[in-house]
C-alpha cells in the first residue's frame, strides 16, 4: 500500500495529514486531493474527478452517496458511439465502464485506525472492512464506491444466497463470485453422473472441482453422493469462503478444499470446472469470476483434463457461449481446443439464462445476452 497526503486548512498546527491508500482494483493513489462536503456541487465534483482530482469527503454519509449517484448520471450522459461489430461493442462498453469506475472512484473516504467511518450518519462498517481488508493497521483511505461494495458483500455474507439444488444457503465472501446466477449450479445438479461415479465401487469415488470459488459445486457433488470431492482454488478469499460453506453444510468430512492452481495431485472419476466465461482482463477481484485474460484457465483445464481422469471418467466444462455472441471466441475455436487436448464430446446440456440483464433492452450488450446459453459439456479422452 502507498501513502497519500492532503492538507487540512482547519488544522493550522497539523495542516498535513497522511493515511495509507488502498484499492482493490489496484488503482494508483491520486496525486491531487481536495476536501469536499455537502456544499460541493455535483458539476464541480464531476469536473474535478474527470481532471484527476480526488475528493476526500468530510460531510454527511448519505450526502456522499447522493453525490456518487449524481456523478454516475453525469458520466452516463455520454453514451458510447455505435459499434460495427459485437466485439467492438464489447470493447467500447468495457472502456466506458472503466472510465465510469475511474471517475466515481475519485470520491474518497477515510477509515480510522479501527476501520470505523467517521462521517455523520455513517453505518458501522468495521465488521465489513475486517472481512474484506483484514485486521486494521492504522488509518486508510478508500473510494466510497469500493466501500459500498464491501458493505454490500458483508450483507450478502450474512444473509447468504439460497441455492435450490442444495436446499440451503451459500454465504459468499467479498471478492468471491456469488452463485446468484443459478443456471450453472442447476446443470451440475441434474447432469447424469458418469458410470465410474454412479456405480458402486470397491474404493471411494472421487471428484475434483477446479476453481471452486464459494464451494457451491463441490457441495452439490457431495450431496449427489460423490464420496470425496477435492475443491481447488488459488484465491485466499475463495479458499476461506469455500471452507466455511463446506463446514456450515456439514460436508467437511467429504469435501477437501486445497490451495493449488487448477488440478490437485492424482486422478478423479469426475472433474468439474466452471471457468470465467469471457477472455478479457478483469479490473477488480470479483471480476476474476467473469473475465479470464486470453482464456488461460479454460485452456489450462482442457490441456490437463485427460491426464487427471480415471478410466471411464468424465470432465464437465460449464461454460456460457456469451463470448461467442460477442465474437470474442468462436464455437469452432472451442471445439478445436477440445480436439487439441485429446478430448471428445460425450454430450451437452444447455440452459437459458434467467438473470434480469438478459431481458434489459437498455444494456449495450443486450443482443448477445438475450441469445446467451450456458452449457455443460461432458468430455472424455479420445
Amino acid at each position: 500500500m502507498s501513502r497519500i497526503e492532503w492538507t487540512e486548512p482547519d488544522r493550522p498546527n497539523a495542516p498535513f495529514q497522511y493515511a495509507r491508500w488502498h484499492s482493490e482494483s489496484d488503482s494508483p493513489a491520486p496525486r491531487r486531493i481536495v476536501l469536499a462536503d455537502d456544499r460541493m456541487k455535483a458539476d464541480t465534483a464531476h469536473r474535478l474527478a474527470c481532471e484527476g482530482t480526488a475528493l476526500l469527503w468530510r460531510g454527511d454519509f448519505h450526502g456522499a452517496r447522493q453525490l456518487l449517484t449524481a456523478l454516475g448520471r453525469r458520466v452516463d450522459r455520454k453514451a458510447p458511439a455505435p459499434a460495427a461489430t459485437p466485439a467492438e461493442s464489447f470493447h467500447r462498453h468495457r472502456r466506458a465502464r472503466g472510465h465510469r469506475a475511474r471517475v466515481l472512484g475519485m470520491l474518497l473516504v477515510r477509515l480510522d485506525g479501527d476501520h470505523a467511518l467517521g462521517l455523520r450518519r455513517a453505518p458501522d462498517v468495521r465488521a465489513a472492512c475486517r472481512e474484506a481488508y483484514g485486521p486494521p493497521d492504522g488509518p486508510m483511505v478508500v473510494s466510497l464506491r469500493e466501500l459500498l461494495g464491501v458493505i454490500g458483500a458483508h450483507e450478502w455474507r450474512v444473509k447468504g444466497v439460497h441455492v435450490p439444488a442444495l436446499e440451503a444457503r451459500i454465504h459468499p465472501h467479498y471478492g468471491v463470485f456469488s452463485p446468484v446466477r443459478g443456471e450453472y449450479v442447476d446443470l451440475v445438479a441434474r447432469a447424469p453422473l458418469p458410470a465410474a461415479v454412479a456405480q458402486e465401487a470397491p474404493r471411494p469415488r472421487t471428484a475434483f472441482d477446479i476453481g471452486t470459488g464459494t464451494g457451491v459445486l463441490a457441495a452439490v457433488l457431495a450431496r449427489r453422493g460423490v464420496d470425496r470431492v477435492v475443491a481447488t482454488d488459488i484465491s485466499p478469499r475463495a479458499l476461506a469462503c469455500a471452507r466455511g460453506n463446506v463446514e456450515r453444510l456439514g460436508l467437511g468430512g467429504r469435501v477437501e478444499v486445497v490451495d493449488t492452481e487448477l488440478f490437485p495431485a492424482g486422478r478423479a472419476s469426475l472433474v468439474v470446472c466452471n471457468p470465467p466465461w469471457l477472455p478479457a482482463r478483469p479490473t477488480s477481484a470479483v471480476e476474476q469470476g467473469v473475465y479470464d485474460p486470453g482464456g488461460a484457465m479454460l485452456h489450462g483445464f482442457l490441456a490437463g483434463l485427460a491426464a487427471h481422469l480415471e478410466p471411464d471418467g468424465e470432465g464437465w466444462l460449464v461454460l456460457s457461449d456469451l463470448a461467442e455472441h460477442l465474437e470474442l471466441r468462436s464455437r469452432e475455436q472451442l471445439l478445436a481446443d477440445f480436439d487439441a487436448a485429446g478430448l471428445r464430446v460425450v454430450d451437452r446440456l444447455d440452459i437459458a439464462p434467467r438473470h434480469p440483464r438478459a431481458a434489459d433492452v437498455t444494456d449495450p450488450l443486450h443482443a448477445a445476452r438475450a441469445a446467451e446459453v450456458t452449457s455443460l459439456w461432458r468430455l472424455a479422452p479420445r
